[in-house]
């Protein structure tokens, strides 16, 4: 009865969704306050819906409901109830209606939190949402129901792939939607603004918490799926610009455009086009995304690889929302106030260039991403892949003036200032960081002069977030702690946010010059060495799991006099035949031990186990970055200037049009 209950609950929720997108609409034209009123009421009965329906399958797989399809494909009795609960997103299903939830408790956000809004403006906003809505909910009714009855229902059902028996699926695919889905937010407010003909600074200030809204859970859905592929996956790395990662970097890189764009057209009214068509664009790729997975064209271990039809509809959807969105951007956007004026050297010229480096950024990321699907749709035959050497060649030497104008950006004065005035100011975290630089070639060489860049790179980021706080905390008679307490949260989200990428600069940097790794086939009592590790194994013996077998090994890892012991499995799942490895990792700040077993192998001295010893130095320090990033945003997400009215303009524009000047 639960399964006929969320399908019903979906069914409603669809007509729900066609009413909130065509009534606010009509109300915004017409101006009819009970129609826009509308908007609001049907944007919270959607949301109830959907969560009914979503409550309704997740119960279904809690009690292992196998007259259900889904949960006969993706849950089986031995399955422990936590991976059971988190299997109602780990499959194509189950995903989608958490995309539509998602969608809806945004759409729901608008409507509860959105008084300061223009009522015209929040019912365009809500409109545009409820036309996402009904395509998602046309997509999960009519191609990918999650409640389909399966008859006759088996004992058991099929187990859920055990690489997704993890924690990590708890967390890591709805914060990835919130991010993606968070964007259609932007998205809405965006087509909103055209068909007002106005993006001023009091709509960039409503919608900059949206931006952050979905920035923060991205940012950290990526930061956990690296951490988790870093530790299930047993290859001992952190990134392998796989197509379905690129998914989420790319709207990632766009998103963080959009959030300093908006800053711009906030504070000085300019980059209002270039504002609006970021918010297009990271919307775009979010859906993109969704299509790699669900297509069928990619194989990847984060793919679901359904079949193509599915993908032709989510195509369509990409193709009706980015083209009819462009469309208008084409026929609106010149006819939009461009806002102030600013010189070459100011901090809206210093955001611009910022905005291009990452854009292009974007690019690198996508044609690295869609070349060889593109290659292999014109030659079927000439199949090629895209992998590191082509992102170290391009993607990293973009990435250098990016990193250097991200301490410099908050120096620059707004609208105009002097490019000898910004070098003082940055005099003394460029000196720090010239020594570190100098002593780091010193020491690592010729061979490894990108490493003391990128460890340079590192300091500098670090620095230049402190400075921005000690520019604030230091007054005319020195520190003081009055203006500690009254710096506004997003000064100190953007020295966090910064600060954050510095980590993450240093971390990537020296695992990519400096980690070390011994692949061999050990047995108990033998040593072995990588890098400034040395390994003994201990010994071996088969253990029993929830729903596994497993061979646990465990080994004596050595570090400069200090020693710990670490425990690798290889683990068997009988249900269905699939095995993972459980890494053995020495977390440390200076860098990681990693040891993960493989199987049992002969050569000239007998049987053994193979055995891959890494040494990650200061690979931490990517996740570290990764989560202050997201503590930056949420910080600036807290603060209370955006729980105040927005600014209007003094004088009153046309409510569908501005001429242009």
């Amino acid at each position: 009865m639960l399964a006929e209950v969320g399908h019903f609950a979906l069914i409603l929720a669809l007509l729900v969704a066609a009413a909130q997108a065509v009534l606010p609409m009509l109300g915004a034209m017409r101006g009819d306050a009970a129609l826009m009123a509308f908007g609001r009421s049907a944007a919270a009965c959607q949301a109830v819906l959907i969560a009914l329906a979503f409550g309704c399958l997740m119960t279904l797989f809690g009690q292992a409901d196998f007259s259900v399809a889904l949960v006969a494909n993706h849950s089986a009795l031995s399955q422990p109830l936590p991976y059971r609960l988190a299997a109602t997103w780990g499959n194509h299903e189950g995903s989608m209606l958490l995309w539509v939830l998602v969608l809806a408790l945004y759409g729901a956000g608008i409507a509860r939190f959105g008084d300061n809004l223009r009522t015209t403006l929040q019912a365009r906003v809500l409109s545009v949402q409820a036309m996402i809505s009904v395509a998602f909910l046309a997509f999960a009714l009519f191609t990918s129901n999650p409640f389909a009855r399966l008859s006759p229902a088996p004992l058991d059902g099929a187990e859920l792939n055990p690489l997704l028996q993890d924690p990590g699926l708890v967390f890591h695919p709805p914060l990835l939607y919130l991010g993606y889905v968070g964007f259609s937010v932007t998205f809405s407010f965006a087509v909103a603004a055209l068909l007002e003909g106005r993006a001023d600074p009091a709509w960039a200030r409503w919608m900059r918490p949206w931006v952050l809204a979905a920035w923060v859970p991205l940012t950290c859905g990526i930061t956990l799926g690296s951490f988790w592929a870093y530790y299930e996956l047993g290859w001992g790395g952190w990134w392998f610009w796989d197509p379905v990662e690129n998914a989420s970097f790319m709207p990632w890189l766009l998103g963080t455009a959009l959030l300093h764009s908006a800053i711009v057209t906030e504070k000085r009214g300019s980059l209002a086009g270039w504002t609006i068509l970021l918010a297009i664009l990271a919307f775009s790729l979010s859906l993109i995304g969704t299509f790699l997975v669900r297509s069928g064209i990619l194989t990847s271990v984060h793919a679901f690889a359904v079949d193509p039809e599915r993908g032709v509809f989510i195509l369509a959807m990409i193709i009706g929302a980015t083209g009819t969105a462009l469309g208008l951007f084409a026929l609106r956007a010149p006819q939009m106030k461009s806002g102030a004026l600013f010189g070459s050297v100011s901090r809206e010229a210093g955001l611009t260039l910022n905005n291009l480096l990452l854009m292009a950024l974007t690019a690198v990321v996508f044609l690295g991403t869609f070349y060889p699907v593109i290659m292999e749709a014109v030659a079927p035959a000439n199949k090629i892949s895209v992998g590191p050497p082509y992102y170290n060649l391009v993607f990293v030497p973009l990435s250098v003036p990016l990193l250097l104008l991200v301490t410099a950006g908050p120096m620059l004065a707004w609208k105009r200032d002097d490019l000898a005035v910004v070098g003082r100011k940055l005099l003394v975290p460029a000196a720090l960081t010239a020594a570190l630089l100098a002593g780091l070639s010193l020491w690592t060489g010729l061979a490894q002069a990108s490493a003391a860049l990128g460890l340079a790179l590192g300091a500098w980021l670090v620095l230049g977030a402190g400075l921005v706080l000690a520019r604030r905390w230091w007054g005319a008679g020195g520190f003081s702690l009055r203006l500690v307490r009254t710096t506004p949260a997003a000064t100190i989200g953007l020295a966090l946010a910064h600060a954050g990428i510095g980590f993450t600069t240093a971390g990537i940097a020296a695992m990519s010059s400096f980690a070390a790794e011994h692949i061999l086939v050990i047995r108990p009592g033998e040593t072995t060495t990588a890098g400034p590790l040395s390994l003994t194994m201990l010994g071996a013996e088969e253990v029993d799991g929830a729903n596994y077998r497993a061979l646990r090994a465990r080994f004596a890892v050595r570090q400069n006099g200090s020693e710990r012991i670490l425990v690798s499995e290889r683990r068997f799942y009988d249900n269905s035949r699939n095995q993972t490895t459980e890494a053995g990792i020495g977390v440390s700040v200076l860098g990681n031990q990693y040891v993960a077993i493989g199987d049992v192998q002969s050569d000239a001295k007998g049987q053994g186990l193979v055995v891959r010893l890494y040494w990650h130095p200061l690979v931490g320090w990517i996740w570290f970055g990764g989560l202050l990033m997201a503590m930056g945003g949420a910080a600036s997400l807290s603060d209370r200037r955006f729980r105040i009215g927005a600014p209007q303009s003094r004088a009153p524009l046309a409510p569908n049009l501005v001429p242009a000047e």
